[in-house]
């Protein structure tokens, strides 16, 4: 076995010194909350995806929280989406008081299966909206979810967690449903640390995501401190949350969004060094493709019934030559709160258990280098025996 002691983590944020002058620039200002620098990143963001309305929060799940309640879910209805997920995905759904029905992946893909999905909406009495999650960055087929969301009277929501910049023909992921949410964990492709950004097209929606987002004020905080004419006075107009993005988070993401375009090459030259390398050899699978992939995953599947190593081996195998890896997704339905309220079982929906089973994600981040991505694809091929076509 080869041995490598310096550890290759399976994700790390690229920051410069770009970043780190505009924190500074902000610390300097005398203004550290949501303000000057989040209102520039939603407008630059809102820009770029060509969205006319874009509101930073401080979560993808806040934003998928607050795009839910925009549209008015609560107690008695029903939200469709996938269980290959993270649970704040239907999370949000329960914190509205509404109830989650988990549709299945399509067949060797991570993705929902429309099919499914049209057995399960004309089967499911009061749905709502349908959550479409783009997995790992690989658009879901939008064409037909919302068509499916028009015949049953769903609103299509976008879980694009993990799909910036994800660009097809018809625009960037996330703005193709009635609302779209973005994710900037450390993990992501671009960063804030923490944060996300809710996308519409939708007045309404935008509007009262506005209001919900910051305690359900009538005015914003920087504009009552700050304003020439500044007042004391605002109105409480609803029972909001509390999800504002801070300005030194989005003073990061401004930055980081300069850089985008790089970070999406540089993931994808990694994604085609590792295709190259196990392209063809025994037992591995490579990840599925489609227009427009981000690759904020790169999900290499196994397939022990042809020779090839477990999952598990492969992790194992892969930690021990000191590299990181991850899995993407445990199934919802197959955890005990889900399981449990609505009564499944693994076989109740058993493409997304496959996939899971076989399924690791390996290193991809940009600044790793082709260096380490040949270092884990050499690994990976050692652990499974095989050689490259």
């Amino acid at each position: 076995m080869s041995q490598n002691t310096d550890f290759l983590p399976f994700a790390r944020p690229s920051i410069g010194k770009e970043e780190e002058e505009a924190v500074l620039r902000v610390m300097r200002s005398g203004w550290l909350t949501t303000g000057a620098e989040a209102l520039a990143f939603e407008k630059e963001f809102g820009e770029y995806v060509s969205a006319p309305h874009a509101l930073a929060v401080n979560s993808a799940t806040s934003g998928l929280h607050l795009a839910l309640e925009s549209l008015g879910i609560g107690p008695g209805d029903v939200v469709v989406t996938s269980t290959y997920t993270f649970t704040s995905t239907a999370a949000v759904v329960r914190h509205l008081g509404a109830e989650v029905a988990f549709c299945d992946v399509a067949q060797g893909s991570y993705n929902i299966d429309p099919d499914a999905l049209g057995r399960l909406l004309a089967a499911t009495r009061n749905c709502r909206a349908i959550i479409a999650v783009h997995v790992g960055g690989l658009p879901c087929d939008m064409h037909a979810i919302k068509a499916l969301g028009k015949r049953y009277g769903c609103s299509v929501v976008e879980d694009a967690a993990h799909s910036f910049p994800s660009v097809t023909a018809d625009g960037y992921a996330g703005t193709l449903g009635d609302v779209g949410v973005y994710s900037f964990y450390a993990t992501k492709t671009i960063t804030t640390g923490e944060g996300g950004m809710l996308v519409t097209r939708d007045p309404r929606i935008a509007t009262r995501a506005a209001t919900m987002r910051l305690h359900g004020f009538d005015r914003q905080a920087w504009d009552r401190y700050t304003a020439r004419h500044a007042s004391w006075r605002y109105s409480v107009t609803e029972a909001g949350f509390k999800y504002n993005l801070p300005d030194i988070l989005a003073a990061i993401g401004r930055e980081q969004l300069k850089k985008a375009v790089l970070f999406l090459e540089e993931r994808q030259a990694i994604a085609a060094t590792y295709d190259k390398a196990f392209a063809g050899v025994n037992g591995l699978e490579l990840p599925p493709k489609g227009e427009g992939h981000a690759w904020h995953l790169y999900s290499l599947r196994t397939s022990p019934d042809r020779g090839g190593p477990t999952r598990d081996d492969i992790i194992e195998g892969l930690a021990e030559r000191g590299i990181g890896t991850s899995v993407h997704f445990i199934p919802l339905h197959t955890m005990p709160y889900w399981a449990q309220r609505y009564g499944l079982s693994p076989d109740s929906l058993p493409n997304a258990v496959s996939m899971f089973e076989r399924t690791l994600s390996l290193p991809i981040w940009q600044g790793m280098g082709m260096a380490a991505a040949g270092r884990v694809a050499a690994a990976v091929l050692e652990i499974a025996g095989g050689k490259s076509a």
